[in-house]
């Protein structure tokens, strides 16, 4: 006697063609369609007699997996009061304040030693953080605070005092580390942070840089003449109250310029190229970049924080009373910051950097003092027509989206228009805003300073990697393309 399945003939001819259907067109599944997936073991999809044989060069290895990391936040009116209650809460009994002589006077820093003294923390305050922190202000800071031995940092400030708590933060944790250990290669060795760093809380007095949000830290490298920093998840705050109070005593032109950086974080990091097409996958997490790609959850946040930024940042710079508009731009801030603390910023703030550290003497109106400087906003803000005219090549749709948002009606535009409409929109809205330089020359750069901002962009691996449309293995290429960003952003 015999057991079996009998199949009715009309299905045993659908199973068999079935069986032949999927014979000639493999599976899209990532494990059985990508060779060099995780779990081939890294090797390419031959039989397993030759599998052995025939590695895959790893640095040829798409990621296929991302990330979402980003601190927890606090967002309302009034919110700072609670700081106190919060230092308390993370058992935290020796704080180090971090702020600028600025803030220092202000009534955040004043709500801050309120709450502080209300629960009996012990702390001191380290007010000398620079606008714009170098390499050497940021050095005087660790000083100060590794004597101290704290047990918490809380951090009131714009994106500048932000990032010097976390570099105090981290360097304080790692004590006999040398100060280029961690700093982006290749200007620094580019090491992972291998164990967790005290809390960090963070009170942003600007809407802008989000950093209260994300894992990247940027100074002034003044021997390389360029900005840089330190970019891990272990650098992120714990805690980020974003209370719009604190905003309130923003002058027109930081808030303008805050909100530019808001901007290009916003389209930036919409436009990365995506994360599975990054190289190499990392071979051990711990190596995988803060910066990595565009994603399905950054772009929710980028999309989002690109329509609020375009809706509320003029009436934040028209009205200084526009309460509303100044909540939206610290929310637009914030919502940013998660995006491209995970997808990365590309061109507009690689070619930034060198833009701020070679300042030729440009005095931007309205910040302390007057002195020479190209806020960080401006910096980034000046190429932006130049670049998004160029990386919409490589993938239209979403330069179109973007021009979308800023009210262009794209029904009948072609995808090989998009760079050109997009440049547009982004030119007429910074027109708009006012009392924005209109390129590099505005800046008092002209086509001498074109060779030593190009030698400043190129160093700049951990936002270039993620440029769309740029050539990266072809390094002459890759440098004439900047060059020609940096002539075609001297004017718009």
């Amino acid at each position: 006697m015999s057991f079996g399945i009998r199949i009715a003939p009309s299905r045993a001819v659908r199973a068999l063609n079935l069986l032949r259907t999927i014979q000639s067109h493999p599976p899209t599944c990532p494990c059985h369609s990508n060779p060099g997936h995780h779990h081939h073991n890294g090797l390419t999809g031959l039989t397993p007699k030759r599998r052995l044989a025939t590695p895959m060069d790893r640095s040829q290895q798409k990621e296929y997996a991302f990330e979402m990391a980003a601190s927890s936040i606090r967002f309302g009116p009034g919110c700072t009061k609670e700081v106190g209650m919060d230092v308390q809460n993370m058992g935290a009994k020796n704080v180090i304040v971090v702020t600028d002589p600025n803030i220092s006077r202000l009534p955040a820093m004043q709500q801050v030693r309120e709450a502080l003294d209300s629960v009996g923390v012990n702390f001191h305050i380290f007010d000398a953080v620079s606008v714009e922190p170098k390499d050497t202000s940021v050095q005087a800071a660790i000083a100060f605070s590794r004597p101290l031995k704290p047990d918490l940092f809380l951090a009131v400030g714009g994106g500048s005092v932000m990032d010097t708590a976390k570099l105090m933060n981290l360097y304080t944790c790692y004590p006999d580390a040398h100060f280029l250990d961690f700093v982006n290669a290749p200007l620094g060795k580019g090491l992972p942070i291998d164990k967790p760093l005290l809390p960090l809380i963070a009170i942003p007095t600007t809407a802008g840089t989000g950093s209260e949000t994300t894992g990247t830290a940027i100074f002034d490298l003044v021997s390389a003449k360029a900005k840089t920093g330190v970019a891990h998840r272990a650098l992120k705050p714990t805690l980020g109250l974003c209370d719009p109070l604190n905003t309130r005593s923003m002058p027109s032109a930081v808030a303008a310029s805050s909100g530019l950086d808001v901007l290009c974080h916003s389209l930036e990091s919409w436009t990365a190229i995506p994360f599975n097409e990054r190289v190499p996958r990392p071979t051990n997490p711990i190596l995988r970049p803060a910066y990595q790609g565009a994603n399905p959850i950054s772009d929710i946040f980028s999309l989002q924080a690109l329509k609020s930024t375009i809706q509320y940042l003029p009436r934040a710079v028209k009205d200084p009373e526009d309460f509303e508009a100044q909540e939206q731009m610290l929310l637009a801030a914030t919502l940013a910051g998660v995006g491209f603390g995970n997808a990365g910023v590309h061109l507009c703030h690689g070619m930034s950097y060198p833009i701020s550290g070679q300042n030729p003497g440009y005095k931007h109106a309205g910040y302390a003092e007057h002195k020479p400087i190209i806020p960080h906003g401006v910096s980034v803000a000046v190429t932006a027509p130049a670049v998004f005219r160029f990386t919409a090549a490589s993938n239209p749709e979403r330069h179109l989206a973007a021009a979308e948002c800023f009210g262009v009606d794209v029904s009948n535009v072609k995808r090989e228009s998009a760079g050109e409409v997009l440049s547009e929109a982004i030119a007429a809205f910074l027109v708009k805003l006012g009392d924005q330089p209109r390129g590099l020359k505005a800046l008092g750069f002209g086509p001498e300073h074109v060779e030593t901002l190009v030698e400043g962009t190129l160093p700049q691996r951990r936002v270039l990697n993620l440029a769309p449309n740029l050539e990266q293995t072809d390094k002459d290429e890759e440098r004439q393309q900047v060059t020609r960003l940096f002539e075609q952003a001297m004017e718009y």
